[in-house]
């Protein structure tokens, strides 16, 4: 087949592309700033605060992969990326809407479920979107604009609670309820989610499958051809995730670590019987291609990994270390808790409103000195930012490390993409950026199933120690960044 070079997009091409995940990011700055907030209003303690986020991981788990895809399979009169984050757009707005008002801890939890994966179901489509949209010398240009909508987003999301409480609305709450400000801002939240996806979808005309085989060669219904691959390795999964369910049991530990140890089970039963029936279908797809995975993706794994590992000990454990150690506070129903909660908001706000200006200047370094150690450098200046959190105390001065926290962030959105891009099929962006946020998945996972037990264990009124954990392993992501090849394999 004759092969033509994809079309430049032109900026406002650009803009409109990756003008969604500004609406996906607000809720998801919303989310992240004040779930652990409402958790405890609701009554959670500090050391059950990661097992409650710990839907959002195992929803992810299974839902990106599985839009990942079907949308590189999907076409129809809406196009191919635009049903799934519509449909995730319209969902997670409902979520939004219900997730202040349930008044009782486990209604809290189901709807932080259905937040965080209708949020997959809207966010996965985006980033294969880019590719798609997109030729591979202006890929970098794409995704540094989507970071700096994730990055304008996220600040919005995170300081309209302490924006509304400054105009005078409520910012305190009996026992059990939330606070007025934190509710608007989960309803504006809901609004500005649809009307930003609704933008992309009716702004973008997707190309056909006749035009993306023209552009590489390739259809989205080549991936359905090829020969499935089935992994051998299932044995070995099941048996590491029952020594683990023994280990907890026979020990007595934290029993949250059930989970992680099931899924290894449920993960190793899957091959073991796909392998077994030589089966076909989705989930044999999927595992086929997560066990072809190119060398690249494999590399960026392991500093994915790290890094989301930091990045949810930074989402969880903010809000009580802040509002601890620099507010002096531990009472939910308190002026100086909720105070400290607000200045969390802010905080977050600020580390993203440097990852949006970061975002157009981590091109030019990466130019000079590469994408991986780009990326790299920024993680590391990302550990910094963790050891900073772990000594300061003053307010004010807490927004110090959330310079070097925003730097990683707007590397962590774009760098590792701008990669993986550039090294995978087309016909399998999404399937591909579904696996691989697998990677960002299972260390939530981890964290939520075994931050807890580590608290209560060797530091229960001390959360200030989760920040030097997240250094050690975001000065391992960093390194784990120096081993990644970016030119593709001979």
């Amino acid at each position: 087949m004759t092969t033509r070079p994809k079309p430049q997009q032109s900026f406002w091409g650009l803009w409109n592309v990756s003008f969604g995940f500004f609406g996906i990011q607000l809720a998801f700055g919303l989310q992240n700033a004040n779930v652990s907030r409402i958790f405890q209003s609701l009554g959670s303690s500090v050391d059950n605060l990661a097992f409650l986020w710990i839907a959002g991981p195992v929803t992810g788990l299974i839902v990106q992969p599985l839009i990942g895809h079907y949308s590189d399979r999907t076409w129809g009169r809406f196009g191919r990326r635009r049903p799934y984050f519509v449909a995730g757009a319209v969902l997670s707005a409902l979520a939004l809407l219900g997730l202040p008002q349930a008044g009782v801890l486990l209604l809290a939890a189901g709807f932080l479920w259905l937040l965080d994966a209708s949020l997959n179901v809207a966010m996965e489509p985006f980033r294969a979107f880019v590719g798609d949209m997109t030729p591979d010398d202006q890929r970098a240009q794409g995704f540094a604009l989507q970071t700096w909508f994730i990055g304008a987003g996220a600040v919005i999301g995170s300081v309209l609670p302490a924006v509304f409480a400054h105009l005078g609305i409520a910012n305190t709450a009996p026992e059990g309820v939330v606070p007025d400000s934190v509710r608007l801002s989960f309803f504006i939240g809901a609004a500005a989610m649809v009307l930003a996806v609704a933008w992309t979808a009716f702004t973008v005309r997707e190309y056909s499958p006749e035009e993306m085989a023209a552009f590489g060669g390739e259809s989205h219904a080549a991936p359905g051809s090829q020969p499935l691959v089935y992994s051998s390795r299932g044995p070995l999964w099941l048996a590491l995730g029952a020594m683990l369910l023994a280990v907890v049991g026979e020990l007595e530990l934290d029993k949250q670590l059930y989970v992680l140890g099931g899924g290894l089970v449920a993960f190793g039963l899957a091959q073991i019987v796909l392998r077994a029936l030589q089966a076909k279908g989705a989930l044999a797809e999927i595992m086929s291609d997560l066990a072809q995975m190119p060398a690249q993706m494999r590399q960026l794994a392991v500093a994915q990994f790290f890094t989301w590992t930091a990045l949810f000990i930074l989402w969880i454990y903010t809000t009580p270390v802040v509002t601890k150690y620099a507010f002096g506070a531990t009472d939910t129903t308190g002026a100086a808790y909720n105070a400290g909660a607000d200045w969390v908001g802010v905080m977050f706000a600020f580390y993203n409103g440097v990852a949006a200006l970061a975002a157009f200047l981590l091109p030019v370094l990466a130019k000079r000195i590469g994408n991986a150690r780009t990326h790299a450098l920024c993680l590391l200046g990302g550990g910094v930012g963790f050891l900073l959190l772990l000594v300061l105390r003053d307010q004010w001065s807490l927004l110090l490390p959330m310079i070097f926290v925003g730097v990683a962030w707007a590397s962590i959105l774009a760098m590792p993409y701008v990669i993986l891009t550039r090294v995978l099929p087309p016909h399998k962006f999404g399937i591909y950026i579904g696996v691989f946020n697998v990677f960002i998945v299972v260390p939530q996972l981890m964290v939520a199933t075994i931050m807890g037990g580590v608290i209560r264990s060797f530091f229960p009124t001390d959360p200030k120690w989760t920040m030097l954990v997240g250094a050690v392993v975001m000065a391992a992501a960093a390194f784990a960044m120096l081993r990644v090849r970016e030119d593709k394999p001979a």
